[in-house]
């Protein structure tokens, strides 16, 4: 059921820099857009960032400037390029698609999740 698999999570010193991917089936990245997520522990789900089809993107204002979100058409594969890390970055990561970008909220609260991949900042 889960079409989309995170990837390349890990421990990372401060002020270093992490890129996740998320692998998607051919159906899947046909969505309009695709967002990341990320839970911390204690924390509630949060959007950080999204792509629509188009190559558009959004940032949620705790990420912008360090975050980067792209996508690669030829690999059916969405990036999260992470730089200047800090330990509130810490968190499992996750991936998932919408038609829109209420969706993306939407699936906050209903959506199905895979195993995410976790990402631990060090100070």
């Amino acid at each position: 059921q889960v079409q989309l698999v995170e990837s390349g999570g890990g421990l990372v010193q401060a002020g270093g820099s992490l890129r996740l991917s998320c692998a998607t089936s051919e159906s899947t990245f046909a969505s309009n857009y695709i967002g990341w997520y990320r839970q911390a522990p204690g924390n509630q789900r949060e959007l950080v960032a999204f792509i629509a089809s188009d190559g558009s993107t959004v940032y949620a204002n705790s990420v912008k400037g360090r975050f980067t979100i792209s996508r690669d058409n030829t690999r059916n594969t969405v990036y999260l390029q992470m730089n200047s890390l800090k330990s509130e970055d810490t968190g499992v990561y996750y991936c998932n698609a919408a038609a829109n970008p209420s969706q993306l909220v939407t699936l906050l609260r209903s959506g199905n999740w895979g195993q995410g991949t976790q990402v631990t900042v060090s100070s």
